[in-house]
């Protein structure tokens, strides 16, 4: 008897007694499948491997269709690269090549994912913005000891050098890492300010033109003094303009000195004393009679404004101390004229009864004032003993 399988055979030889099989299916019976297929789950057909030749290292598969992968290649018939590989051709998948420093690359092209350890790059071979490759191979990428106030937060380093340098510091600053104050700042609380000199100092005389801890100014010219050259030296004043600082106009000594002046053509000098043109003339009276030459003259200028201006201020305090005394004298008058009124005025008292008025008066700075004279009237009269008579049309009161 043949003894074929119903689905895997297709017909059976009767005098042999072979049955012959259909593809995918082997044995005498044809019941088992075939190389290079696999038994289809909860039923007798056999599904082809379906390998792909170049990932995998045989045709044959196990029972659940998986397929015999090579290195670097994975999937259910091998026909994708693993991860850590990529560019899945005719031979097998290549590694990715990330630097250590990725496990995985895209598939197609290759480039790295993910790069660790601060790198970037196709294959993570560059060093993220504001790091460095440390020249330690273990060390890889380090941060720059750039900051990013003082400069652009990157750096690098120089063949021949061990330590990075910042590639470029913000206006201010200087130094391998950006970390000393230019020429013409100084260092205010960890922050690089300008220099404040009021354009009274020379970049060639004093190239760092302030103290670069404390910002005071090195080399004052022009006759100026003081931390930021703001002052006039001993022996200068401020011009009217208050720009530049001229020397001060020479002030005559007690003793008596004789000034001459002469023009071109005279024969005669004329002299005055010291003493009696300072009692007598003003500033600007003596700048009329004795010139003045062109260098002197932004001097006796302000001495002009500052004669104008001390005469104001003392006539301004005059008006004022003048004004508070006639006030203060009004306010005495009137506060008298009160107490007088206040004290001179008459009280009254009048009590009224049944039968009589009572009618008294009392004064308290004048005890014996005459009261005589406020009861002035035709119908009334005061009696000798002191009693005040009221007279009315239809009643006579005593008091």
């Amino acid at each position: 008897l043949c003894n074929c399988s119903s689905v895997g055979s297709a017909e059976c030889n009767r005098t042999t007694g072979q049955c012959r099989c259909l593809p995918g299916y082997a044995g005498p019976g044809c019941h088992s499948c075939a190389h290079g297929f696999f038994p289809e789950q909860g039923s007798q057909h056999c599904q082809p491997c379906a390998c792909s030749p170049a990932g995998t290292t045989s045709d044959q598969c196990d029972h659940s269709g998986k397929c015999q992968c090579k290195v670097g290649v994975t999937g259910l018939k091998c026909d994708r690269c693993s991860e850590g590989y990529y560019r899945f051709n005719e031979t097998t998948c290549e590694p990715c090549q990330c630097n250590n420093h990725s496990q995985s690359c895209d598939s197609s092209t290759g480039t790295c994912l993910d790069c660790q350890e601060n790198t970037e790059g196709k294959h993570c071979e560059l060093c993220k913005e504001g790091f460095y490759r440390s020249t330690h191979p273990t060390h890889g990428c380090q941060h720059c000891p750039c900051s990013t106030v003082a400069s652009t937060g990157t750096c690098h380093i120089q063949p021949g050098e061990t330590v990075p340098r910042c590639d470029k510091c913000e206006t201010g600053y200087t130094g391998l890492n950006c970390n000393q104050c230019d020429k013409g700042y100084y260092n205010s609380d960890s922050i690089c300010v300008r220099c404040r000199c009021n354009g009274n100092v020379d970049l060639a005389l004093s190239p760092s033109v302030c103290q670069p801890d404390s910002g005071e100014c090195i080399g004052c010219l022009y006759h100026t003094t003081g931390f930021h050259c703001e002052l006039c030296e001993e022996g200068y004043s401020r011009d009217p303009e208050g720009t530049n600082c001229t020397r001060k106009e020479a002030t005559p000594g007690p003793e008596p000195t004789e000034f001459t002046t002469s023009a071109p053509n005279a024969t005669k000098a004329t002299s005055f004393s010291t003493a009696v043109l300072n009692s007598t003339l003003s500033p600007t009276t003596l700048q009329t009679i004795f010139p003045i030459s062109s260098s002197d003259n932004s001097t006796s200028a302000f001495a002009d404004v500052s004669w104008t201006q001390f005469n104001i201020i003392i006539l301004t305090v005059i008006i004022i101390v003048v004004v508070l005394l006639m006030g203060f004298v009004g306010a005495v008058y009137m506060y008298r004229e009160y107490q007088n009124r206040k004290l001179n005025a008459p009280f009254w008292t009048i009590e009224l009864k049944e039968d009589n008025i009572s009618f008294s008066s009392y004064h308290d700075s004048i005890p014996n004032a005459d009261v005589s004279g406020l009861l002035e009237d035709d119908g009334n009269e005061v009696a000798p003993n002191g009693q005040l008579t009221l007279t009315t049309p239809m009643h006579n009161y005593k008091a």
